[in-house]
């Protein structure tokens, strides 16, 4: 059984191993991370060895941890990242360039068809009707996005959503609320197999998946990082917030909206937990908490999605694509039933 994890913002580990009477062996440990001195990769090999197979990766990296000398010093990856690659290797985790990545750009659609597309290309991707998706998101109004489990009542002011005119959807992954103003953000939905993330922790998998798009911003000489356990941020502020959701049906979403411009007194007019934040933190602006792309770069908007764009067609390959008439017929179908549906958007009232 092979396994790899590279650990976002560090190194690539491989783990090689069998399983015997239900037990690790032949457990090999590698990578292109730091080591010293030298005798503890046999150590940590020793460590993996005889486990149980159906061990956590808790225990799997108390093992290794335990097993290293007194003064070892492990750069670039730590016990819990071999933990994970360990677990990859028996669970059968692939990597991103197993896939054959599809990309789609627009077009502006409603919020609603938008959130509903997440759902419909997780499916088909589920069930092999697709192959793994980059989308970036157009709308043509004002919306509030808020997670599956938000209240709406505490997270948004109604009367000022509909004085702006500013739709209320809910979206099927958690996390918190997404105030998407024309213009002002950039949202990207990835959507994949499960086994992309097979073996990883919920927590692993947010820094796994984010890990391209934080380098495509520091190529743009954004200071950015990941900070757990799902934004994307910088000295300035932060920038943005992932959501993720898994389908019975093997297709995992993973979603992202990044701050690029920012009308911060807007947002704090629509947003209730805003507001409870700002206070809580003692900040007096919205700007000063989430600091916006275009602030920090001076690029418009179109030249980030290209940079974030060629970072992940470096990386992994990436194709051109359109949404086809029946992937978009089944999103605005859905949009009109589910997501339309009061019982759906107020059933955490």
């Amino acid at each position: 059984m092979h396994g790899e994890y590279k650990v976002p913002g560090g190194k690539l580990v491989v783990v090689d191993l069998e399983v015997v009477d239900g037990r690790f062996a032949g457990v090999r440990i590698a990578g292109d991370f730091f080591l010293e001195p030298d005798s503890a990769l046999a150590a940590m090999d020793s460590a993996v060895e005889g486990l149980a197979a159906d061990a956590s990766g808790k225990d799997i990296a108390g093992a290794i941890r335990a097993a290293l000398p007194p003064g070892a010093e492990l750069l670039g990856v730590d016990p819990e990242g071999i933990a994970t690659a360990v677990r990859r290797a028996v669970a059968g985790g692939r990597e991103w360039g197993d896939y054959p990545w599809r990309l789609l750009r627009g077009p502006a659609l409603p919020p609603r068809v938008q959130v509903a597309l997440d759902e419909v290309l997780t499916e088909r991707v589920g069930a092999g009707l697709r192959e793994p998706t980059l989308r970036f998101w157009e709308w043509d109004r004002s919306a509030v996005v808020i997670g599956s489990f938000q209240s709406v009542r505490n997270e948004v002011d109604l009367e000022a959503a509909r004085r702006y005119d500013v739709e209320v959807v809910r979206r099927i992954s958690g996390g918190g609320a997404m105030y998407m103003a024309g213009g002002q953000v950039i949202v990207y939905s990835i959507t994949a197999p499960i086994e992309l993330v097979q073996g990883m922790s919920f927590a692993d998998s947010y820094a796994f998946l984010d890990e391209w798009a934080v380098a495509g911003l520091r190529s743009l000489g954004i200071d950015a990082t990941y900070v757990p356990l799902n934004d994307i941020a910088s000295p300035a502020g932060k920038i943005g917030g992932a959501a993720q959701k898994r389908l019975a049906g093997g297709g995992l979403l993973h979603h992202v909206t990044m701050a690029y411009d920012m009308d911060g007194e807007r947002m704090t007019q629509i947003l209730r937990i805003g507001r409870e934040k700002l206070s809580d933190k003692g900040i007096a602006s919205a700007a000063k908490r989430v600091d916006p792309i275009r602030s920090q770069t001076g690029l418009e908007r179109e030249a980030i999605i290209d940079a974030l764009i060629g970072v992940f067609r470096d990386r992994y390959g990436l194709r051109d694509d359109v949404l086809t008439a029946e992937e978009l017929a089944e999103a605005e179908a859905l949009a009109a039933t589910k997501f339309s549906d009061p019982e759906w958007t107020n059933r955490v009232p």
